[in-house]
């Protein structure tokens, strides 16, 4: 599967600005959200190839929208990767059981977002 479109979610204008601007010079279209109900609407209206989830985030936090997305029948398909400063084991396996694919601690390296994509794409 190629990745065209990417949808980015944070509450941090500057950590969501960051992970979009490697998404984008890597020629992928990128739309955004900044908080996890705005990143389950957006997921179901755009079907984005990938999604790239903060964890902790007003009004609904990523793992909650993870949940959604995955019991979702029209998104549970797209791969969703955590990018979050938790960053303890057991963040990680939760991660992992609400249905995330992949985990990147912040502070994250370019390298680590762009790795994800070639591998999912």
């Amino acid at each position: 599967m190629a990745i065209n479109k990417v949808l980015v979610v944070d509450d941090s204008p500057a950590e969501l600005s960051a992970i979009r601007n490697i998404v984008a010079d890597t020629g992928c279209m990128v739309i955004a959200a900044t908080n996890g109900r705005e990143a389950v609407e957006l997921a179901r209206r755009e079907s984005p190839d990938i999604i790239f989830m903060d964890i902790i985030m007003p009004e609904m936090d990523g793992y909650e929208a993870t949940r959604r997305l995955a019991n979702d029948p029209a998104t549970r398909d797209i791969p969703i990767i955590f990018v979050s400063s938790k960053n303890q084991k057991a963040d990680k396996i939760w991660g992992q059981m609400q249905g995330g694919k992949g985990y990147i601690t912040k502070p994250f390296e370019p390298a680590q977002i762009v790795e994800h994509l070639k591998a999912l794409g």
